[in-house]
């Protein structure tokens, strides 16, 4: 791993104890890019090493204590200088003294709360870092390294499906079906759409998701609106008691599981939104909110009880609670 410096007295490096075996996942940066990072859920431990290595041997370092924090930080692009800490826990591994020789400290910060998932967006960014340092009484030395956190969800079976008509009297009269409304991020959106009527000539018909990441409060709302996926129905003009099938895989798109405001600071929403344009060049649309959830790979029998505190979280529902009844049992059986 490398190391971080600052001045010519020490470096950090912090290390996880589990880095050979955790699991990392892509998450993008703010620039845009994807890299990889140590991948953890709510409630998990956090451990490893603080390694403070002298850079002259024999040379004393003095310092007024050495800590290591696990931060959980909301920060608003427009908002800069202004971080707001949900999570903020701090372990002392060393008091105010001096070093003459390089030395390592351990650390443990046990089920750590780990509410939201990791986000960079448009507007704000939510980040979990571990933020060594050695407290100086110029500068003090310092190295973070980031982690990702997923959020896991349980749904109920009971999923009901989206029933929608779009119509203009007497000239246009469809109605579109999808298979259910909350689909984790691998899932597959199936439905069917039915023309009644038809007496306008649409060329083109097309099914968009569209995220909408929402920041702020009252008057300083901002919105913005991505579209991530198109996916072309027909083109061509229909006729009347025609149906057209759809099925979109999600997989191949940049998702994130839907996000409620989140610490008063922010949402993550997503639609789907049907477009027909006619060959006047005019468009219609009718736009309907989904719920996407992160289903976990291997649900590990200790995870099922976290990921129902998450479904209660994010939905707050009584179909949460009664995941989380359920959860409980399996823990207890």
């Amino acid at each position: 791993m490398s190391f971080f410096s600052f001045g010519q007295s020490a470096e950090i490096d912090v290390v996880l104890n589990d880095a050979e075996t955790r699991k990392k996942a892509e998450h993008k940066t703010e620039d845009g890019k994807k890299d990889k990072y140590f991948l953890f859920y709510d409630g998990e431990t956090v451990s490893g090493k603080v390694n403070v290595t002298l850079k002259n041997p024999g040379k004393r370092l003095e310092h007024q204590g050495i800590k290591i924090e696990f931060v959980g930080q909301i920060e608003l692009y427009y908002d800069k200088g202004n971080h707001h800490e949900f999570v903020s826990l701090v372990k002392d591994l060393a008091r105010p003294g001096e070093m003459t020789q390089s030395q390592t400290f351990d650390f443990e910060f046990t089920h750590v709360e780990k509410p939201y998932e990791s986000y960079t967006g448009q507007n704000v960014k939510l980040r979990y870092f571990l933020r060594a340092t050695v407290i100086r009484r110029l500068n003090d030395i310092t190295k973070e390294l980031d982690i990702v956190v997923h959020t896991l969800s349980t749904y109920p079976e009971l999923n009901s499906s989206i029933k929608m008509e779009v119509g203009i009297e007497d000239c246009l009269h469809i109605e579109f079906e999808y298979n259910k409304s909350k689909y984790h991020l691998k899932d597959v959106i199936v439905g069917k759409i039915y023309f009644l009527l038809v007496r306008i000539k649409i060329k083109h018909m097309e099914i968009d998701i569209i995220k909408r990441e929402t920041t702020g409060t009252g008057p300083s709302v901002y919105h913005e609106n991505d579209t991530i996926a198109k996916y072309e129905i027909m083109d061509g003009a229909p006729v009347r008691g025609e149906s057209i099938p759809i099925r979109l895989f999600l997989a191949g798109y940049d998702l994130t599981p839907t996000m409620r405001d989140i610490n008063k600071k922010f949402s993550v929403r997503y639609y789907l939104n049907l477009v027909l344009i006619d060959e006047e060049e005019r468009r219609y649309f009718k736009q309907q909110e989904i719920t996407l959830w992160r289903k976990g790979d291997v649900v590990r029998k200790s995870m099922s009880h976290q990921a129902a505190i998450a479904s209660q979280r994010f939905e707050g529902s009584a179909a949460s609670e009664s995941a989380l009844e359920k959860a409980a049992k399996e823990e207890s059986g």
